[in-house]
């Protein structure tokens, strides 16, 4: 039986040890308190990173890349758009979301699914004093919408934002 335990012991700290080594989370059992947890970094303008390391995609909208990447490419041959102007409009977007919520405290709520392929959190954030964050980056006019079903809970909310955004030229629609 002590062998048995060592052992395991053994196999926690190596997989710990990678874990770290290559950015893989292993909470080990520990259930995180998503109604008020820290947000230490927006990554871009729809991607966060709590302070437990997840990743969270903001369900429902999309800004633009500021990086290169295929999706980069694929935006510009969709909208006609030069790959150096998208990312000056990643760069205004991202900028909007870290002062929103870089080093505040949120509230995640999920919708029908949890994870995307990427294995982010797929969440709708709030802020402490009830902001809506996904919904205000499209209202402020920093995103487009991202309808994905079966996350579709705020999808004719973000819809109406994101036509008003446009018509009042706000953010990225100056």
């Amino acid at each position: 039986m002590k062998k048995k335990t060592i052992l395991l012991s053994f196999l926690a700290l190596i997989l710990a040890a990678a874990g770290h080594l290559y950015g893989w989370q292993i909470p080990f059992g520990r259930d995180y308190d998503y109604s008020n947890i820290l947000v230490t970094r927006a990554v871009d303008g729809d991607t966060l990173l709590l302070e437990n390391n997840e990743r969270v995609r903001l369900i429902g909208i999309d800004t633009p890349e500021m990086h290169e990447s295929s999706k980069l490419e694929r935006d510009a041959q969709r909208s006609g758009q030069d790959e150096a102007a998208i990312k000056q409009l990643g760069r205004q977007s991202y900028e909007f979301t870290r002062k929103l919520v870089e080093g505040k405290r949120v509230r995640l709520e999920f919708d029908a699914e949890r994870f995307d392929k990427y294995k982010r959190l797929l969440a709708y954030v709030y802020l402490e004093d009830g902001t809506f964050v996904n919904a205000e980056i499209v209202k402020q006019g920093y995103a487009s919408l991202l309808t994905i079903p079966p996350n579709v809970k705020y999808a004719e909310l973000f819809k109406k934002l994101y036509r008003e955004a446009r018509e009042n030229k706000r953010g990225l629609w100056q």
